[in-house]
Parts: C-alpha cells; structure tokens; sequence
C-alpha cells in the first residue's frame, strides 16, 4: 500500500506510541528484495503476496508468506503472537 493508506490504517489501528510501526512500500522495494512479487495480470502492476513479518533489530524473526500449503491465517496477528 501507498503511505497515505498505510498512515490511515495505522490510525485507524490506534498503533500510535506503540511498537508497531507500519510501512508503505510504494516501489515495491522491499517486496522484491524479500522475493515476495505477486505477478497476477489480471491485477496489472505486480503486488506483494500476503505475509506477516516480525523483525526485530534489522533481523526477520518471523515471516509467514500465505499461498500454497500455507493457509491466510498464517498471516493473522492471532498467529504470529502464537508463535512468538
């Protein structure tokens, strides 16, 4: 998502002073460097597969990358604090 829509979300999330911190991704920098591109055409530009990611200190503790035998809820909040 674009900052604009990033910044609402986390507005919307109450995540103001908290660890929390969310990022846009506007050049998909990040979704590439992380090898997470979604090529889908019938979506025109590529997006970014879902995932949920912990990082902490610069280093990936945790990701979850939903498709194939890994199912959406892999992402979910509820299931990444279960694997914390």
């Amino acid at each position: 998502n674009d900052g604009a829509v990033m910044e609402a979300w986390a507005k919307d999330q109450g995540v103001e002073g908290s660890m929390i911190t969310f990022l846009a991704d506007t050049r998909s920098e990040l979704t590439e460097a992380l090898d997470l591109v979604l090529n889908a055409p019938v979506l025109g530009n590529p997006r970014c597969k879902r995932f949920a990611i912990v990082v902490e200190d610069g280093v990936i503790k945790k990701l979850n990358v939903a498709g194939g035998d890994i199912p959406d809820e892999a992402t979910f909040v509820e299931a990444i604090l279960e694997e914390l």
